[in-house]
């Protein structure tokens, strides 16, 4: 029988939707649903090795026991199924050598979603998210920034500020000290924000940054 050459191809399944359909994406947004992740995680001893040695030096900075726990947190809360699509559709980066010399990184796709920097002897965070989740209209508008908002996350207003990265409906946050970033990442509407923005580039394909996971670091994201 010859084939029907009318018929629509199938698109390729991309991203978590090879894991999760969209409505589970949503359930765990909201925080409706306990996504079932992977017992183990695929691991490989090379890449392991690779940036053993940075993390030993990470570990003697005065920031590494504040830094280990905010990822620890930002891992178990922030990314959907993390041991299934540990490297391949999300990474963490130790000391990566970039020109704003950040302490970790986590990104998915070919985005940046999350970074650390030592301030002082201290720490300061950048998030990436959805400028329309930050207005007060819930439009991309730069102008409407709801500021006030922003200011109730964290211990005391000068301690959050943000920026307009390039790029359609794209916010960066930046929080300074440990504790407004702990403070930040524990309210409700800040979580979900970073959750759709996490499932938007983790859906957009495979991670372009699997060469520098470094997976001492991920241990710490994937205790819990």
């Amino acid at each position: 029988m010859a084939p029907d050459m009318s018929a629509t191809p199938r698109r390729s399944t991309t991203g978590l939707r090879k894991f999760l359909d969209p409505e589970q994406q949503r359930d765990w947004i909201e925080g409706k649903a306990e996504l079932i992740d992977a017992e183990e995680r695929v691991e490989s001893l090379e890449q392991r090795f690779k940036y053993v040695a940075r993390f030993e030096k990470l570990l003697r900075r005065p920031q590494a026991q504040d830094l280990l726990q905010i990822l620890g947190a930002y891992g178990q809360t922030c990314i959907p199924i993390p041991r299934k699509t540990e490297r391949h559709y999300w990474s963490v980066s130790c000391l990566p050598s970039t020109s704003d010399k950040p302490l970790i990184r986590v990104n998915a796709s070919w985005m940046e979603l999350f970074t650390l920097y030592a301030d002082g002897e201290g720490l300061r965070a950048r998030f990436l998210v959805h400028l329309s989740d930050f207005t007060t209209d819930h439009s991309p508008a730069q102008g409407d920034v709801d500021e006030a908002f922003l200011e109730d996350c964290v211990v005391t207003p000068q301690d959050v500020g943000y920026f307009f990265p390039r790029g359609e409906d794209i916010f960066g946050i930046t929080v300074q000290g440990s504790a407004s970033i702990r403070k930040f990442l524990a309210e409700r509407r800040i979580l979900r924000a970073i959750r759709t923005f996490n499932v938007t580039h983790m859906n957009r394909g495979r991670n372009a940054y699997q060469a520098s996971h470094c997976y001492s670091l991920a241990d710490t994201m994937l205790a819990g």
